[in-house]
């Protein structure tokens, strides 16, 4: 199961290796990882995501929590998150169907196409991670040649 957490932190130099270092001296995974300034230059927010148990959830919480340079860490529930991801995908185009093809999927996924050329075309995805899981296995038949995924950027919706 995917978690969502969700981490205030002041903005200075080596908070993002401290975090991850917790993350790596406790042997808990990152799924993958966001991290930008708020609207207060003070602080960043940091949202990262984590596959585990409920146990291995909470002691990640915990430990984050307990950081000196953390001013909030909350788990966010993805049933009241807005949280999106962005990918790039490059795929090859073998025949002149294939760009079109391409590009009706890329429309029902609600992606942009940039740089369609004759041999390859590129398509911008930003969904939720499940989503983007979804276009790159009907994508892979054509053949991905390269791929930049963001990490997921998540908001708890307003009253959650």
């Amino acid at each position: 199961m995917l978690t969502i957490i969700s981490i205030l932190v002041e903005n200075k130099p080596g908070i993002l290796w401290k975090v991850t270092n917790m993350f790596r001296s406790r042997n808990f995974n990152i799924e993958s990882i966001s991290v930008g300034v708020t609207v207060d230059p003070e602080f960043s927010r940091m949202t990262i995501t984590t596959k585990g148990d409920e146990k291995y959830v909470q002691q990640i919480v915990k430990q984050l929590d307990k950081m000196i340079d953390t001013v909030e860490v909350r788990r966010l529930d993805e049933h009241k998150t807005v949280y999106r991801e962005l990918i790039l995908f490059k795929i090859k185009v073998s025949k002149a169907s294939d760009s079109m093809e391409i590009n009706k999927l890329a429309s029902a996924y609600g992606a942009k196409v940039h740089d369609a050329k004759k041999d390859s075309i590129m398509v911008e995805l930003t969904a939720t991670p499940d989503q983007i899981n979804a276009f790159e296995e009907l994508a892979k038949p054509y053949g991905i040649i390269e791929t930049a995924r963001t990490g997921v950027a998540a908001l708890q919706r307003s009253g959650a």
